[in-house]
């Protein structure tokens, strides 16, 4: 018995890893696949095919996505998506979740942008115990204003669900430097530990 539970330990460590990373792909292709739907009846694959295919909703996002890059490159894209935006930012409500969504995208996106370009360790949740986290930026002089100088916006991602977790301003000294990359450093959160990388660390 001893020996089938190593092998059946053995079998589980190849197959979990695999079986959901097919599931992340599976529904990451059937969510694209849904992008067809933009296309009149006569245009579906099933139209013309007699049956659908897996992954062409993927392959269609990813050129309608440069192709949106492609034309809003000249002076022409560029001058639409401004009549663009101005007409979104008339309208209630979307006028701000437009807004907001959209610089929190160029920020994260933009290959200028300094949000998530380095990882330290904070203090959190208490004195004494260390989270990882992640610099997005300066305070807001109108958010410093009764703070000390030198604070810094940090994000500390929950485990293993990296897109929660807790927005902090804190004191750039009492950060410590990770010398780690984001990729690591965030792998090592999201695995809660498990994934470890050899984390050299000094104050800042």
């Amino acid at each position: 018995m001893k020996l089938f539970r190593a092998h059946l330990l053995t079998g589980l460590l190849v197959w979990v890893p695999l079986g959901v990373t097919l599931w992340l792909v599976t529904a990451v292709v059937g969510v694209l696949d849904q992008s067809l739907q933009i296309l009149p009846n006569t245009w579906q694959p099933q139209a013309w095919l007699g049956f659908s295919v897996p992954g062409l909703g993927a392959i269609f996002t990813v050129l309608l996505i440069w192709l949106t890059g492609l034309i809003t490159a000249n002076y022409v894209g560029q001058a639409v998506m401004r009549w663009w935006e101005v007409l979104l930012k008339k309208i209630p409500f979307i006028n701000s979740v437009y807004a907001s969504v959209k610089q929190v995208s160029d920020t994260l996106l933009s290959s200028s942008g300094k949000a998530f370009r380095k990882a330290v360790l904070v203090p959190f949740p208490a004195s004494g115990s260390w989270a990882i986290g992640f610099i997005t930026g300066q305070v807001p002089d109108h958010l410093a204003q009764d703070m000390q100088l030198g604070m810094v916006s940090v994000f500390v991602p929950t485990a293993p669900n990296p897109t929660a977790g807790f927005l902090l301003l804190i004191k750039a000294s009492q950060l410590r430097d990770l010398n780690l990359s984001v990729d690591e450093a965030l792998k090592y959160a999201v695995s809660m530990g498990v994934v470890s990388p050899v984390i050299s660390s000094t104050e800042k």
